[in-house]
Parts: C-alpha cells; sequence; structure tokens
C-alpha cells in the first residue's frame, strides 16, 4: 500500500481517538480550544487562515457508515456521518458527490470538517443524476433536518445547516437552494453545469455561495461559468492553481491527474467557507482567509459580487 493510501486511514485512526496534529503558530498550539464557543470565538479574533485549515482541527469525530435517513415512509437515503465531539450544538454542511462519484470520494472532507466542530452529513443519491430531481431532494433533506434536527443528533443546530457539492453535486446544490433549503448558504466545489434550465435557477439563488474551482487550463467543466454569471449576488469564486476537476473530492486512486497537496487545498477552502458562512452567514471570513494564496497565486480568477 502506498503511503498516499495510508494518509487518510492513518488520518481517520488520530481522528477518531483523538489525536492532534501539529498546529501553526495561530494560538491554537496553547489554547487547545475544549468547546465549540472558544474555538468560534478565538477564530473570530484572529487573523483568517487558509493554511490553518489544511491541519486537523482540535476535535474527535465519530463516524456513523452508512447511515440511514427515513426522508418519507419508503424513501431512505444512505449518507456517512461525522460528528464533532463537543457537547454544544454545532453547524451541519450536506454534503454530495458528483457524476459516477460516491459519498466514499468525500470521507476525508467529512472528517476533516468534524475535526472544527462542523458535523458533516455526506450523502448518496443516484449518481448518473438527474441533477434538478438530486438538488431537490437535497432540498427536502435540508427541510427535515431543520425541523427535525435530532433524527440526526441532538447537537446539530438547525440555523447553522450549509450545502456543498462537487461537479454535477455543486449544481444539484444551487438547485438546491433556488428551491428554498433551509440553508445559510452553499459551497460549490468545481461545480459543473446540468442543462439549460440551470440559469433559470441559478437566478433564484439567494444565500451566499463560495465557489472553489479547479485551473481552467489544467481541466474544464461544462458551463462552469454560469454559477458565477447568473447567480445574481452573494457569490465569491476563486480557482486553484494547478488543481484538475477530481482534486475537489478525497480520498480518490492513485490518478496522474490528481495530487493530494492540491486535494488539502480544497479541503481548507472548504472548512474555511463552512466556518464563514455558519457562524457569521457571510461571505467575509473566507474572502480574508484567501487573500494570501491570491497574492501569492497559489489561488487565482479570484472575484466576488
Amino acid at each position: 500500500m502506498t503511503i498516499r493510501r495510508l494518509f487518510p486511514f492513518a488520518l481517520a485512526l488520530l481522528t477518531l481517538f483523538g489525536g492532534c496534529a501539529r498546529m501553526p503558530s495561530t494560538g491554537l498550539t496553547t489554547l487547545k480550544p475544549a468547546t465549540m464557543a472558544e474555538l468560534q470565538d478565538h477564530l473570530r479574533t484572529h487573523k483568517a487562515d487558509l493554511e490553518l485549515f489544511r491541519l486537523r482541527g482540535p476535535f474527535a469525530v465519530n463516524m456513523r457508515k452508512d447511515y440511514e435517513l427515513h426522508l418519507s415512509g419508503t424513501e431512505v437515503i444512505k449518507a456517512d456521518l461525522f460528528l464533532s465531539s463537543p457537547a454544544e450544538k454545532a453547524p451541519l454542511v450536506i454534503l454530495l458527490h458528483g457524476l459516477d462519484n460516491s459519498k466514499d470520494n468525500h470521507g476525508y472532507q467529512g472528517t476533516h470538517l468534524a475535526t472544527w466542530g462542523i458535523h458533516c452529513l455526506v450523502l448518496q443519491l443516484p449518481n448518473q443524476g438527474p441533477w434538478d430531481t438530486n438538488g431537490k431532494t437535497v432540498a427536502r433533506i435540508a427541510t427535515l433536518i431543520y425541523r427535525q434536527p435530532e433524527i440526526i443528533d441532538s447537537r446539530i443546530d438547525a440555523s447553522k445547516i450549509i450545502l456543498a457539492g462537487h461537479s454535477y453535486g455543486g449544481a444539484a446544490i444551487a438547485i438546491a437552494l433556488a428551491e428554498g433549503a433551509p440553508a445559510a448558504g452553499g459551497i460549490l466545489l468545481d461545480p459543473a453545469g446540468t442543462d439549460r434550465n440551470l440559469p433559470n435557477y441559478l437566478r433564484r439563488v439567494n444565500k451566499p455561495v463560495v465557489m472553489v474551482a479547479a485551473d481552467e487550463h489544467v481541466s474544464r467543466v461544462r458551463d462552469r461559468g454560469y454559477f458565477y454569471q447568473f447567480i445574481r449576488s452573494g457569490i465569491a469564486e476563486v480557482s486553484i492553481r494547478d488543481a484538475a476537476h477530481e482534486d475537489a473530492t478525497y480520498p480518490l486512486e492513485l490518478d496522474s491527474s490528481t495530487t493530494e497537496a492540491l486535494q488539502i487545498t480544497f479541503v481548507s477552502a472548504l472548512t474555511s467557507a463552512s466556518f464563514s458562512l455558519a457562524m457569521t452567514g457571510k461571505l467575509d471570513y473566507a474572502w480574508t482567509s484567501f487573500r494570501e494564496g491570491i497574492e501569492s497565486g497559489k489561488l487565482v480568477r479570484a472575484k466576488k459580487k
């Protein structure tokens, strides 16, 4: 087994048993927050730093594989659930895969979010679409959890649900927001356009959206420009230099078109954006955390409106 394939397994063990990675010089080395409130206060009062979120957060994680969410009497949705250890209420990210992918492609991301005090539900929906149907299903799932968070866990803060998705799953997330999903906002991981009806959905999105894209010189996806073009306001976009479309997932089999470092950049951007949307309901924290990457050229094509 290669080192790269061992890495997610080793990190999962550290996470599940409470191990801590070395932290950068941001104060967390000495603070070691025991509660969500302590962590949130620290992050609010210190410089927003994307590099910080590359590392594992301070909390242990409880993972529930193949969790069954009963959406109706006859409709059961499979998901992997990653619960952060603090006792108080915390945000929830609902994360959706893309075309030909599955919830397994986002296991590292779900774990990483939970180490930072953000619960994560990674969905398994039909990976051939139709993606408008998947989007409407995500909206129904978010509504159910908003009304009855205890069906997932009593520590879910229903006022801080964030929707995230990769590729066509990103389009489905935008559709869910357009359909009125009760979410604080959305995070699109190199989203792809689905069909000619997508602009009509995007015009109806009225929640803040963070879009983290691959490098268009490395891989281009269908109608990615639609998202910034047709979402009227409240959207920030950056691309990760040299990143491929599948770098927005993790874990992956070894592939010459993907690199672990770039995958982790997507993870850190996802974490920063989740914190920004959940804790402030705005894009500002995430955008500030991107600034050094923009200035260094690691993040390109940065824009917001």
